[in-house]
């Protein structure tokens, strides 16, 4: 077995790994639940439609699914240390959950086709733009530094294993 089969195998037991592989898991699920409330809402309606949030809390489940798997790949690779890991790990799960999070809630309301549309709408309310934008920024800046952390980590392990052929 060589260095990193053996630090792959060893990353199962590092907690932002651990972590990026239940999120993945909670989040397939989410993704599973939404697609039965996706198919109910086609079913029972007259245009054989789920609302629009409804296909996009689907969807977005299932893709962010996978990218916890990535992630979790990458914080098992990366040279920094577990606490920079997990903090990364972190950041995307929690923005991943909080994305999803508002997609349901439009989804179940019906307010919106568009979230991000002026006036911001969640159900009758008008929520400021100041709210939305600084949501919009923070989640770019914590998926965005998060994944750059593990990648970084993850390129400064594997740099030299490329660089041998």
């Amino acid at each position: 077995m060589n260095d990193l089969s053996q630090t792959f195998l060893v990353s199962f037991q590092n907690s932002a790994v651990a972590l990026a592989v239940l999120g993945s898991g909670g989040l397939l699920l989410i993704g599973l639940l939404t697609g039965v409330w996706k198919y109910l809402a086609i079913m029972s309606s007259e245009k054989s439609r789920a609302p629009y949030y409804v296909d996009i809390a689907h969807r977005a489940s299932l893709m962010y699914s996978f990218s916890a798997l990535v992630l979790a790949v990458l914080a098992g690779l990366s040279v920094w240390s577990p606490i920079h890991n997990f903090w990364a790990v972190t950041a995307n799960l929690v923005y991943f959950v909080a994305a999803i999070s508002t997609y349901v809630i439009h989804g179940a309301l019906r307010d919106t086709s568009n979230q991000l549309a002026r006036p911001h709408r969640l159900g009758k309310a008008t929520l400021p733009n100041i709210l939305i934008s600084g949501f919009m920024w923070s989640l770019i800046v914590a998926e965005v530094g998060g994944t750059v952390v593990l990648l970084s980590g993850a390129t400064v392990r594997l740099w030299p294993v490329i660089t041998q052929v």
